[in-house]
């Protein structure tokens, strides 16, 4: 095998094989590493990150122990200085707007980067703790052992198999490794999202001026209702000269619009409140990928005898409403991975049951944590109540906020009524909804 150096190597066997050199193959092979087992990282791209799309935005604080100081090494375009949650119609809309100027400072809530940046860096750091990174490679099928269980994988290169320890597959959505090993049945247009994007390109200073950002303070908008008929949510999230714009959907109800996705994005960049943030900008950059949807009720197992599965291979994505995380939970997932990977190598034991840590380590940290405390809210977002709220909320808005003397002002309840009605929406719905919604923080 040729290294991302060029030396020629016959590697046959490591304690650990991780397939993938994402946020989650790289802290995966990072932590394993750190811990004394050797390590292959295997990236069928030409370098990592080449092959991803993502928005832009990474909540990296899961990176603190990891990589102390990592704010310091990674490159950062922007730091996420102003959230904003917007409700639009065809005409309307109705936002939410937060800031927080301690954001720019460390400790960093979030960060917008280019993924193909960031993931070729995270990579580096692994290999400087001692993982090999080989690029150019797929893992093409897993190799057995006489009782079924994983003792490594075929690559695509001559001679190309490698015996490990532990397997640990972060292939992406799409997952053949983990298909194959009987961790998650063959996936259908349900179980994935699409999201897409442009990369417009602005003068540094415009972006700032339209968004109201100083210095590296940066901007990450959500949209909900701006794509007529489809259940999308868009994105808007901006780099030091660029502005990412997207939108992520259920691949099934984009089957069933008949709708191309960047007809979507067109709708999302014509919109009356987004169009002035974007006007006169240039394309760079149009790309789509096949993303978990984390509306599935039920997560695919994770570990089995000499291999396990995370990040997007294993469906570990937030998609409820305004939380749209997946570098994150990538992150997270392959530091219990290469955590419970490593402490089985040195027990000399990567059976099923050895391996079954990796879950508990999910289970108490923020992974399944979050995922399960909002598990109700990415269904609740697709319902077909839901997708009449912004209307309904944007509404109740022009009501609320309409002077109309000389007859007194409405009062809220009055207009939420009368509104509801309107829409054919009744307020027990609203107030239920409401409610599902509040408790996923309880």
């Amino acid at each position: 095998m040729r290294t991302r150096r060029g030396r020629e190597r016959r590697v046959t066997r490591f304690d650990v094989v991780v397939v993938g050199a994402g946020p989650a193959g790289s802290a995966a092979a990072l932590t394993a590493a750190q811990a004394g087992a050797s390590v292959l990282l295997l990236e069928r791209g030409p370098f990592p990150g080449a092959k991803n799309v993502h928005g832009g935005v990474i909540y990296g604080r899961v990176l603190d122990d990891l990589v102390p100081r990592w704010w310091e090494q990674a490159p950062i375009q922007r730091w996420v200085t102003r959230r904003s949650l917007m409700m639009a119609t065809g005409a309307q809309a109705l936002s939410v707007d937060y800031r927080n100027g301690a954001w720019a400072e460390p400790p960093y809530n979030g960060a917008i980067a280019y993924r193909s940046e960031f993931d070729s860096w995270l990579a580096g750091v692994a290999e400087r703790a001692g993982a090999r990174l080989v690029c150019s490679t797929t893992a093409t099928a897993l190799l057995r052992g006489p009782d079924g269980s994983v003792r490594g994988v075929r690559t695509d290169r001559e001679g190309g198999e490698v015996e490990a320890g532990v397997v640990i597959a972060c292939d992406g959505a799409n997952s053949l490794l983990a298909r194959e090993a009987g961790l998650r049945p063959s996936g259908s247009a349900e179980d994935f999202a699409l999201g897409a994007k442009e990369v417009l390109a602005l003068p540094r200073d415009e972006i700032d001026r339209r968004f109201g950002l100083t210095g590296r303070e940066g901007a990450a908008m959500e949209v909900l209702g701006c794509t007529a008929d489809v259940p999308a949510s868009a994105f808007l999230h901006t780099a030091l000269d660029t502005v990412s714009v997207g939108v992520l959907v259920p691949a099934a109800d984009l089957a069933r619009s008949r709708i191309r996705p960047e007809e979507l994005i067109a709708e999302v960049k014509a919109h009356p409140a987004i169009a002035p943030y974007l006007r006169g900008a240039e394309l760079k950059e149009y790309a789509a990928h096949l993303v978990p949807d984390g509306s599935r009720a039920v997560l695919p197992r994770l570990a089995g005898p000499g291999i396990l599965v995370c990040g997007d291979a294993a469906g570990l994505v937030l998609t409820a409403g305004p939380w749209l995380e997946g570098v994150n939970f990538a992150i997270g997932s392959g530091i219990a991975a290469g955590e419970a990977a490593a402490a089985a190598v040195r027990a000399g034991d990567t059976g099923a049951a050895a391996l079954a840590g990796y879950r508990s380590r999910l289970e108490s940290s923020f992974v399944l944590g979050d995922l399960h405390r909002f598990r109700d809210v990415p269904h609740l977002m697709r319902s077909e109540r839901m997708r009449r709220y912004p209307r309904l909320a944007c509404d109740a808005a022009e009501r609320l906020l309409t002077v109309d003397n000389p007859r007194p002002k409405p009062g809220v309840t009055t207009v939420l009524r009368e509104v509801a009605a309107a829409h054919g929406a009744r307020m027990r719905d609203l107030a239920r909804d409401g409610w599902q919604l509040l408790r996923s923080f309880g």
